[in-house]
């Protein structure tokens, strides 16, 4: 009976220690800047459509709107002759990310064509 109660307070010291100590301050967002919105837009496109294609739409940028960052990759055109002969515009797309700026979390995840 003694070594039940001694083993039940030593779990419940240890749980009031884990819910005390949360480890994060929530007045605080996750995502302050571009370069943090940038960072987790990358980490999280690789996973999706491969660090060559990441690579390939570099450099990212994020803007933020209300509490909301969108991080979008750059087109970039090498300008072959069919494209040469549409004018200045650009065929296809770029991966695009939408981050909640208070926790960080992932809204949104594409990629146009």
């Amino acid at each position: 009976m003694r070594t039940a109660m001694s083993g039940a307070l030593i779990i419940a010291t240890a749980m009031s220690v884990a819910t005390a100590d949360s480890g994060h301050n929530p007045s605080h967002e996750t995502v302050p800047d571009a370069s943090v919105a940038v960072a987790i837009g990358r980490a999280v496109l690789i996973p999706i459509y491969s660090e060559k294609v990441v690579q390939s739409e570099e450099p990212f940028v994020a803007k933020r709107e209300g509490a909301v960052w969108t991080v979008s990759g750059t087109l970039h055109c090498g300008l072959p002759w069919w494209e040469k002969m549409l004018g200045d515009r650009c065929i296809g797309g770029t991966a695009e990310v939408k981050l909640s700026a208070k926790t960080g979390k992932v809204l949104h995840v594409t990629h146009y064509k």
